[in-house]
């Protein structure tokens, strides 16, 4: 996606207040005439800040905290409103309030502000077309500006309102303005605007309390069910000049409390002061709020249900993808990263929507894409955001590791996160089919790829410089998140390899040649240099983490001939850690599909359906709403776990939901834009039924199986233009035909570990073979014939994450027939 430029032609200029107002958000205003014969009126609206416009004393357009976040320095997004209906023959009245936003107001944990514009500035274009002419008002220094109800604004610290001291009819003709200041023209260069491509940011949805009541404390909290971005809307009668505080948190304390730890520094907080007489409605407009919980202070008497609302707030994105099953808790799950994806969607993909931060980090949403695009049609907000991105790496010479880039801090190529420039365009093609992206792309694409084979070592690895690594490591100090056990220049190298080859095929399909030459000869070296050094020939790894098995597998590092060694140890070492996640940012997304694409189908569910933590499903059973950035983020106590840096809304790790749908749910695309797809469910881990549909750029896509009876029943609705081959499990992962449009029913007989608990094998923990009553003695009984003596004690703590196979690595001398003969043991227990 590319934005048009907006033209402002005359007429039209950024303009600011005089001086500074204060804390208080700028009004301004201008009045004009209007004569007969009006055919339409447009308006176009900007601002380096968030505005809200008027015509005649209506707000109008329906986006909120417009324009958005974009890298203002380069593109300012303007917004094109149709107010025919609200402009009216003789006098009228055109006006805005800005607020700080984020071009003014503090911004990211390092504390600065105004990185933007040293206060708000105001454009406005008004276009009266009549049969003959156009006439044009725009912001100038007829303008005036003075101030009103809103005395602070801020993103982080919330908004201060004093409804006493709104100026009457300040949007309307005939106001005194006398007392007011004119507007000042500003230097802002007009090329930096463009119309607005990507959806706007609206109200979604509003959320009723579920519960309302007074803490141990005293305190009035009230709980809306749901961890949302957005803000509270309140109906209020009270006597004037009563204040009404309105605290925000994700949690509360285990006593009761609002806990405010996830928040750090901002002090999300709202105040509304009456001013008195009727019932008043009112919600902010210039902040946004990460919570579930809101602490409220001042309210006049008992707080009625229906007197407060959760608006939910994030970019208009349609949605294309949905996702249940049988088990309540990865169904949970599922809509946990949804949540995520709605609260972080907020003009920009960001981290988190709570604290002191809430930027756009780019190892976050390179890693999420391929789910974010499988859920929502993101083209707009991922485009608008690419361009952002491009336009920072032109200017600064690098892929900033947030964009639009609000640090100081310098940005050095780094895997995962500098990746994004090529893997977020190329997941974004493969989703929709349009070679569109990838041409937009392709410069910024390139520059990156040449940029990192020059910082390679003689040997090909990318072996020196910054690193994340596998950021968020559970394993890793909570002070030093990048120290994770995976050695992050093994993490770089292999993340090379896919964006080498992804680049290569980029050129290819760009009809690039001499490109597609030499980033293919580019990938390959890397790929050889990566075998050379951290694989044996059999394919095991010289690191032996799963982030490193989950990377040489799922990026096609491995040969044929090694995959099933590596797929072989990676079971191991995840069965090792009691199938809890080992993983960080690099390896989480992918451990489930090496697991599945090696074999260990069984391991891959084991892996989902553990509960303890650090788990996918351990958050679920705290009564998480949203995916947090740790999965110790709360403590089994219900204690926050206090390391700076936890928020509980980052949907980074959520990205396992990318294989609950192709695997799971069997929907999976074959060829860019889902025109050719495979229809290959996997039931497991004891569920009975599971669906999911998409809306593919051909038409709606849904698949569903259900198990009854001892036999797999699969649906599938496939829409025109698109084949579909058809993969049963009952058939060895060979497709059986093809199928075409319509609506399709197939029946096999379920294999014997699906619809029930799964069958016992090599890769399960001691503990779950000492429940079975036949297998664990039949093969104790095995082990003992060949190594008698052998401690074989299935309740000791070990057992819980050591399994047969394990158990088989430790002893030297192992005869080859012995893998079977334990097989033949477990039979016993398998249907």
């Amino acid at each position: 996606m590319t934005s048009s430029r907006f033209s402002p032609h005359d007429g039209a200029a950024f303009v600011s207040a005089p001086n500074a107002l204060n804390a208080a958000a700028p009004y301004f205003r201008r009045e004009f005439h209007a004569q007969d014969g009006l055919l339409r009126a447009t308006l176009h609206a900007t601002a380096l800040g968030i505005v809200e416009p008027y015509v005649n004393g209506a707000r109008v357009g329906d986006a909120v905290l417009a324009p958005g976040w974009t890298s203002y320095r380069h593109r300012v997004m303007v917004t094109t409103i149709d107010v025919t209906d609200v402009v009216r023959v003789g006098a009228n009245a055109l006006g805005a309030i800005v607020g700080e936003g984020w071009a003014v107001g503090r911004l990211g944990w390092e504390g600065r502000s105004r990185i933007y514009a040293d206060r708000p500035e105001l454009f406005l274009r008004l276009e009266l077309l009549y049969p003959d002419r156009t006439v044009v008002i725009g912001t100038d220094s007829e303008f005036r500006v003075g101030t009103g109800a809103i005395i602070a604004n801020s993103i982080y610290d919330g908004e201060t309102y004093d409804a006493r001291l709104e100026p009457v009819g300040w949007a309307e003709p005939g106001f005194d303005d006398a007392t007011w200041l004119r507007a000042e023209p500003t230097d802002r260069d007009p090329a930096t605007l463009e119309l607005q491509a990507a959806p706007p940011i609206r109200r979604i949805e509003e959320l009723a309390p579920v519960d309302i009541r007074e803490s141990p404390s005293g305190r009035t909290i009230v709980d809306f069910g749901q961890n949302i971005s957005g803000w509270i809307r309140l109906t209020v009668a009270g006597d004037a000049g009563r204040v009404v505080t309105i605290r925000h948190a994700e949690i509360l304390t285990p006593d009761g409390d609002l806990e405010t730890e996830t928040n750090r520094t901002a002090a999300a907080t709202d105040r509304y002061t009456l001013r008195g007489g009727e019932t008043e409605t009112w919600e902010p407009r210039f902040t946004f709020h990460g919570f579930r919980y809101v602490e409220i202070d001042g309210w006049p008497g008992a707080i009625a249900p229906d007197a407060l609302r959760a608006v939910v707030v994030h970019t208009d994105m349609r949605r294309t993808g949905w996702f249940e099953t049988s088990h309540p808790l990865i169904s949970r799950l599922h809509e946990n990263v949804v949540w995520s994806m709605r609260g972080n969607f907020v003009g920009v993909p960001t981290d988190c929507p709570q604290r002191d931060e809430r930027l756009g980090w780019t190892g976050d949403i390179n890693a999420f894409t391929p789910t974010a695009s499988y859920l929502y049609d993101v083209r707009g907000i991922l485009g608008s955001w690419l361009q952002d991105l491009r336009a920072e790496q032109r200017e600064k010479g690098s892929v900033p590791w947030v964009v639009p880039d609000a640090l100081e801090t310098p940005s050095p190529p780094t895997a995962l996160w500098s990746d994004a420039a090529v893997s977020v365009p190329w997941a974004l093609y493969e989703e929709y089919g349009d070679l569109n992206i990838l041409r937009d792309a392709y410069d910024s694409m390139a520059t990156l790829i040449r940029q990192i084979a020059s910082k390679l070592d003689e040997a090909g690895l990318w072996s020196s410089g910054f690193q994340f690594g596998d950021w968020l490591d559970p394993d890793a100090p909570a002070e030093n998140p990048t120290a994770a056990k995976t050695d992050r220049h093994l993490v770089a190298s292999a993340y090379l390899c896919r964006t080498t080859r992804e680049m290569a095929d980029t050129a290819r399909l760009l009809d690039r040649a001499a490109d597609a030459e030499e980033f293919a000869n580019l990938a390959a070296r890397v790929r050889d240099a990566f075998r050379r050094e951290y694989v044996t020939p059999a394919g095991r790894l010289a690191m032996e983490s799963a982030t490193a098995y989950a990377l040489a597998i799922c990026f096609d590092i491995l040969s044929e001939d090694q995959l099933p060694k590596a797929g072989a140890r990676l079971a191991d070492l995840v069965a090792n850690s009691g199938f809890r996640i080992s993983t960080g940012f690099a390896g989480t997304p992918l451990v489930a599909d090496a697991l599945t694409t090696t074999g260990h189908l069984d391991s891959a569910y084991r892996l989902l359906l553990e509960e303890e933590c650090p788990s996918f499903l351990y958050p679920v059973t705290m009564g998480a709403t949203t995916i947090w950035e740790r999965w110790d983020s709360v403590l089994p106590d219900g204690t926050v776990n206090a390391t700076g840096m936890t928020s509980l809304n980052h949907y980074a790790l959520g990205a396992i939901a990318h294989w609950l749908h192709r695997v799971v749910g069997g929907l999976q695309r074959v060829e860019p834009g889902y025109r050719r797809i495979r229809i290959a469910p996997r039931p497991g881990g004891g569920l009975t039924w599971a669906r999911t549909a998409h809306e593919t750029p051909h038409g709606r896509i849904e698949v569903s199986w259900v198990i009854e009876n001892e036999q797999l029943t699969v649906e599938a609705v496939i829409p025109d233009g698109v084949e579909a081959e058809i993969d049963l499990p009952a058939h060895g992962g060979t497709p059986l035909f093809t199928a075409g449009p319509g609506t399709h029913r197939w029946t096999v007989p379920a294999a014997g570990s699906e619809g029930g608990p799964a069958a016992p094998s090599l890769d399960t923990p001691l503990r779950d073979l000492a429940r079975l009553e036949g297998a664990w003695p039949a093969a104790a009984e095995v082990l003992l014939r060949h190594f008698p003596g052998l401690p074989l004690d299935a309740s000791s703590p070990a057992a819980a994450n050591l399994t047969l196979r394990g158990v088989l690595d430790l002893i030297p001398g192992v005869p080859e027939s012995l893998e079977q003969e334990l097989n033949d043991a477990l039979s016993s227990e398998r249907p």
